[in-house]
């Protein structure tokens, strides 16, 4: 089905990635109708994208006939998504303080149209605080804004921060058009009154002063769904491994490293109306940590023994403070569902979020942007199309509504 994009483009040296986005769109049979701030002219021409998405390329509140038709107002609103890429730190910063004062900004203060954006700057830029900050408003204000990529940088820097390459941009975009319409079940205190406990992130196990055990979990799911969860008016307390992820807006955060920390912070957290367990816990850990770092000897490797870390979610499901409703997930590389299936009946939990973690770094779902998830249930398995993760929050925060309030 032919969907409209209203394709922001600002002005960062990665604009020239916005001409290959056009034609992908095109391609994949939207229509897109483009606007331009006026650092974007330094990075790309209005007649290129205006060729390529065969529309008049829109660039100013000061055109007298567009604006005699409140030109703005229309543009806002007549998209089915309106797409900021790139974005950058200034674009976001205007977005989440509500300034006003271009037609890119103007049009996105007056729309009521689901914005996705795509940040790309500097990766000290991306990591100050106080993009940390308009992030975190924007987030909390119903704005989709998608993690950049990481890899080196025009400016000779290497780091989170890069935009994300077309290709991925328009399967974001597709997944948006994909998904169940969480957004309509979205309201404002849904879960008002309601506690709900999320684990994000992995576990650091030490091995010695500078080694630990851990895998790639990135938080971003957990996070993802903290927010979502806040979002629907709950009270949410996250329980975070180590990450570099800012802390979604209304979300009460506790820091921890190892399994051991996350399974006490965990305990203390309740009585909680519902309990979300995304963090993906190290199984193990080294049994007897050293002091010192570990040596490097010739001819020969050290022995590590490892013993078994405390099961974060059996624990809980057998707690006499057992929530209401106590969700697990599953990272799984093979058989996804049976594997799914069994570890809900095992560790006797209520519902299993599983998804398939396979797949080289950067590649897999673990640190990327997208996921595919199965929803395993007593009443059978719901396989989800693949969407952002914020999506994939946003859809898991409605259905955790849907059985709190039955």
């Amino acid at each position: 089905m032919t969907k409209r994009v209203l394709l922001i483009v600002g002005g960062g040296i990665a604009a020239y990635k916005a001409s290959e986005l056009v034609r992908l769109l095109k391609k994949a049979g939207h229509s897109v109708r483009c606007v331009m701030t006026e650092a974007a002219h330094h990075f790309v021409t209005p007649m290129t994208l205006a060729a390529l998405s065969e529309d008049k390329v829109y660039t100013t509140l000061w055109d007298l006939k567009d604006e005699a038709e409140m030109g703005h107002i229309q543009l806002s609103r007549q998209a089915d998504l309106i797409v900021v890429a790139p974005a950058t730190a200034d674009l976001l910063a205007k977005m989440a303080a509500g300034i006003a004062d271009d037609l890119a900004t103007t049009l996105l203060l007056a729309t009521d149209t689901p914005v996705h954006t795509f940040p790309a700057m500097n990766v000290r830029m991306w990591r100050h605080p106080a993009t940390s900050r308009n992030i975190a408003q924007l987030r909390a204000d119903g704005v989709t804004v998608h993690d950049p990529d990481e890899g080196a940088m025009a400016c000779g820097e290497y780091g989170p921060g890069r935009l994300p390459e077309p290709t991925a941009i328009l399967a974001a975009i597709e997944a948006h058009f994909a998904a169940p319409s969480p957004a309509s079940a979205q309201s404002i205190g849904r879960l008002s009154g309601r506690h709900i406990l999320v684990t994000a992130g992995p576990t650091h196990e030490p091995i010695d002063p500078v080694r630990y055990l851990a895998n790639r979990s990135s938080g971003k799911q957990g996070f993802a769904i903290a927010g979502a969860l806040a979002a629907f008016g709950a009270r949410v307390t996250l329980v975070a491994g180590p990450v570099t992820l800012a802390t979604p807006a209304g979300v009460d955060r506790i820091d921890v490293q190892t399994a051991r920390e996350m399974a006490e912070m965990v305990e203390k957290s309740l009585p909680a109306d519902a309990a979300v367990m995304v963090a993906a816990v190290a199984d193990w850990r080294a049994e007897a940590p050293l002091d010192q770092k570990i040596k490097k000897a010739a001819g020969g490797t050290p022995t590590l023994h490892l013993t078994e870390n405390p099961d974060i979610l059996v624990t809980l499901a057998t707690s006499p403070h057992r929530p209401r409703l106590l969700i697990g997930f599953a990272a799984e590389t093979e058989d996804v569902i049976p594997h799914a299936t069994s570890k809900r009946t095992r560790k006797n939990v209520d519902w299993i979020v599983a998804n398939d973690v396979s797949g080289p770094p950067g590649q897999s779902v673990m640190g990327g942007d997208a996921n595919t998830v199965h929803l395993v249930t007593d009443t059978g398995v719901e396989s989800w199309s693949r969407m952002d993760k914020t999506m994939v929050a946003t859809a898991l925060a409605a259905r955790i509504a849907d059985a709190l309030d039955a």
